[in-house]
């Protein structure tokens, strides 16, 4: 395997280089893309981008996470991670892992305790690494967040399979919380107790989109409803099951995630 080197994007080739990642592993349209000015102007104002460099071909990027400072309606400042994209051959070999708990050392040098950021809750591999390989819990949905999702696929963009929403989780990543702190060590984070609720998601999204529409949608109306619920109860997802079955969001009482919390601050 390539020896990978995470560091800032600093240059304008380098910025250019996370552009046209975004369109090749999003599959995003022009409109859609973060372009270079976004990059450079989110810089000024206090984010950054982290950038995945390969040693093959004279330090290639290969995958990219942007942060935004973002403030509360208090006053206090956290950090907003509006997109990680990782090269399509580099995926599933540990980088966007690397960018994530690099984006968290960065974050806490600056004096920062809190990232946020969201994903599609039907996406099994995007909630298993949130969840399970970082330690982000849930509390919020966002109905069609973006408004009408893209996909990689020529075909989501026409007929019967255009208009799927896109349906958001919220991850609120407690960057000094006992079990994010397990889990950048290498350590088994403690049990996180009885589960509450568990909410079910299809086992391939992507391919059920492609095959029905139709039950896609319904699918994901199940789910929206069922988070809402599951939230309006006071409950907060903090887990992920796989499995050879569909896969579920394991959600837990907040009683429970208090002493995985104990160094938040």
């Amino acid at each position: 395997m390539d020896q990978v080197v995470i560091r800032e994007c600093l240059s304008i080739e380098e910025l250019d280089t996370c552009v046209q990642l975004q369109r090749v592993v999003f599959g995003l349209p022009d409109l859609e893309v973060s372009p270079r000015r976004h990059l450079i102007v989110s810089r000024q104002a206090g984010g950054w981008t982290l950038g995945a460099f390969s040693d093959r071909g004279n330090g290639r990027l290969v995958g990219f996470v942007h942060h935004l400072a973002a403030v509360k309606n208090d006053g206090e400042v956290f950090g907003y991670s509006h997109m990680m994209a990782v090269d399509r051959e580099y995926q599933n070999q540990g980088v966007g892992t690397r960018l994530k708990w690099a984006q968290r050392e960065r974050a806490l040098a600056e004096g920062g305790s809190f990232i946020k950021w969201t994903w599609d809750p039907m996406q099994a591999r995007n909630a298993h690494f949130n969840l399970n390989r970082l330690g982000v819990i849930v509390s919020s949905y966002a109905e069609n967040f973006y408004g009408t999702d893209y996909g990689t696929d020529p075909l989501l963009e026409t007929g019967a399979h255009r208009g799927i929403d896109s349906d958001r989780l919220f991850a609120g990543w407690h960057l000094s919380s006992e079990r994010v702190l397990d889990l950048a060590q290498g350590r088994e984070p403690k049990p996180l107790g009885e589960v509450a609720m568990r909410i079910e998601i299809p086992k391939d999204w992507s391919q059920l989109i492609r095959e029905d529409a139709d039950t896609a949608r319904q699918q994901q109306l199940r789910v929206r409803r069922e988070f809402h619920e599951a939230f309006s109860a006071g409950l907060i997802c903090a887990g992920f099951e796989r499995g050879t079955t569909n896969p579920h969001y394991l959600l837990y009482k907040p009683s429970l995630l208090l002493a995985s919390r104990s160094e938040d601050r």
